[in-house]
């Protein structure tokens, strides 16, 4: 202790006493939340229910937060504690348009691999410009030399 404060210990007739200091050693880490991961669900579906709860817990926390200061700058009428107190409620708002913006992105992500877009827009012609005419010029039933019906070729002449 600094002499201050066994000056003030002194005067205030406090016993200086080592079993009642508070030790750093005594506060302990809060244990982490619990996940809850359903292995029948995949990683975005798990991802999703931790954030959600997340989320939920942040808001109930915040509202907490928010009655606290609420209460506090009504006793004090402290113009700092009103200002604290908005920025604390915009905080919480912004947490539950995070929420919202979480359940749009989830269902972007299920709704993808239904409504890609199948519409090709760079195609690589590999040939003369005699078989592109002859392809292009073709009816649908016509076969271009050198080209197999039946079977697709890919960029690299791979079948």
């Amino acid at each position: 202790m600094s002499k201050l404060e066994d000056n003030v210990n002194e005067i205030l007739g406090i016993e200086k006493d080592s079993t009642t200091a508070v030790k750093i050693a005594d506060f302990q880490q809060p244990a982490p939340v619990p996940r809850k991961i359903d292995e029948k669900k995949d990683d975005i579906d798990n991802d999703y229910v931790n954030s959600r709860e997340n989320y939920y817990n942040l808001i109930d926390k915040g509202n907490e937060a928010i009655e606290g200061i609420l209460d506090i700058a009504k006793e004090g009428q402290h113009p700092r504690a009103y200002e604290v107190a908005g920025q604390l409620i915009g905080q919480v708002a912004g947490t539950v348009d995070k929420l919202q913006d979480l359940q749009k992105k989830l269902k972007d992500l299920k709704e993808l691999p239904k409504t890609a877009n199948t519409n090709i827009k760079n195609a690589l012609f590999v040939g003369s410009t005699n078989e592109l005419q002859k392809m292009l010029n073709r009816k649908d039933d016509e076969v271009i030399e050198g080209t197999e019906t039946g079977t697709e070729q890919d960029n690299t002449g791979n079948k």
